[in-house]
């Protein structure tokens, strides 16, 4: 699909001229300024609690931040050596959503110093990219968030939940089914092109998915330079019968108290079949001289617990992940597919006005819709922008949303959308971004 370069889109202008009224300069970063450059990746890592990013570590990650968007808050007249007191970046990238994809605007390396908190800058730094978004026609945005409760108030949802596993490897017990293909070793650097290559076929299968990139997929693979598990992290393959390459999955081992007994972590598991998926989970859990096997950014509909002997030696803790916010109703509604037909009105609140309005949502039984503005008509189902977000994807349910009082309607109407709008296979995102 085409999309836009997101890095010749200007600086917002409300934002610019917000923060220059508390003597603040919003601007895009000069990623031809290496100093700039330096700057803007010292105080990022400052922001997330990191350590000093070396010189390498700054090497490795420069191509990532000059194929972006990248936004500094600066003192004025700030030297070319002086940190932002705030950072953002945005790009534009594939959403995998039920029945294709739609151009998202992805946010991310969200920082404000401490000693510049409350202020107003999160809010322009959150606000100017959905400004930013909506001015270059991208219906959406998302992110992954290291804090839960700061983004609804922007109009993000919780959209694409997932699962953390934590298997007792001798209770559990083994009870999948013997691969028809083989398992196969990899060098930490071929584990990396094998992982953009499996993921990059695997992610148009389930709702909630943007692709990864390759300083991502290094950083899982172990050779990011800041990694301190690097020289523990291994990969391996999954061929088919065919010989077909069908599986990744990367992880580290780590010894528990000095027995001599490990707890294998998965940093990441693709399958691109079932039966790839089996076979990976199979080899973790069938380790030597392992007792526990963890892992996160599973999908809610993960077969591991189906796998085992014992489904008690499996625990799994389901956690947000994946955050949107839609910002063009017509144009995110009608680039879906649905599971049944409707014909309904819904009456959206945005505060920040991008989404709100009153709107006819029709899907036909090729689960295709129409979205049309209706302001005079009734609403059947009245929810706010976050609300609608946390549904998009069609992981979230429309029945918890209304127990929770985050959706109002009768009954039949609720039910009606709860239908429609969940998703096959369970939405997931199994990396951050």
């Amino acid at each position: 699909m085409a999309l836009i370069d997101a890095r010749g889109i200007p600086a917002d202008q409300t934002s610019v001229d917000r923060l220059a009224g508390d003597h603040l300069d919003y601007r895009v970063l000069d990623t031809a300024d290496s100093e700039r450059v330096t700057a803007f990746q010292r105080a990022m890592a400052r922001g997330f609690l990191g350590a000093d990013p070396s010189a390498a570590v700054r090497d490795e990650g420069v191509g990532t931040l000059r194929s972006r968007r990248n936004i500094g808050v600066y003192e004025p007249d700030a030297p070319a050596d002086r940190f932002p007191v705030a950072t953002i970046d945005s790009w534009v990238t594939p959403l995998t959503i039920p029945g294709g994809e739609i151009g998202m605007w992805a946010i991310s390396g969200v920082t404000v110093a401490g000693t510049h908190r409350r202020r107003g800058i999160a809010r322009a730094l959150l606000e100017g990219e959905l400004r930013a978004a909506a001015d270059a026609g991208v219906a959406i945005a998302g992110l992954t968030v290291s804090e839960a409760t700061i983004y609804g108030r922007y109009g993000f949802g919780s959209a694409v939940p997932v699962s953390r596993f934590t298997v007792d490897i001798r209770r559990a017990g083994w009870a999948g089914p013997a691969p028809t293909g083989r398992i196969e070793y990899l060098e930490r650097e071929e584990l990396a092109v094998e992982l953009g290559d499996v993921h990059e076929r695997a992610r148009g299968r389930r709702s909630g998915q943007v692709p990864g990139w390759t300083a991502r997929w290094a950083g899982v693979a172990g050779l990011a330079s800041n990694d301190t598990d690097r020289d523990r992290v291994r990969g391996v393959r999954y061929r088919d019968a065919s010989g077909q390459v069908r599986g990744v999955m990367a992880f580290h081992l780590s010894e528990r108290g000095g027995t001599f007994r490990f707890g294998l972590h998965v940093r990441l598991l693709i399958g691109e079949t079932a039966e790839a998926t089996a076979a990976l989970w199979r080899f973790a859990l069938q380790h030597d001289l392992v007792d526990e096997v963890t892992a996160d950014l599973r999908p809610l509909d993960d077969a591991l617990p189906w796998l085992v002997v014992d489904p008690r030696g499996v625990t799994q803790e389901v956690h947000d992940h994946g955050w949107l916010r839609v910002l063009d109703v017509p144009t995110a509604l009608t680039a879906r597919t649905y599971a049944a037909t409707l014909d309904t009105v819904l009456r959206i609140e945005d505060p920040l006005g991008f989404a709100a309005g009153t709107w006819c949502l029709r899907i036909d039984a090729t689960g295709r819709a129409v979205a049309e503005a209706a302001p005079e008509a009734d609403a059947a189902v009245v929810l706010d922008v976050s609300a609608l977000s946390s549904l998009y994807a069609g992981s979230v349910r429309v029945a918890a949303l209304h127990g929770a009082g985050r959706i109002t309607g009768a009954l039949d109407a609720v039910e009606a959308l709860d239908r429609a709008f969940v998703a096959f296979p369970a939405p997931s995102l199994d990396i951050w971004y």
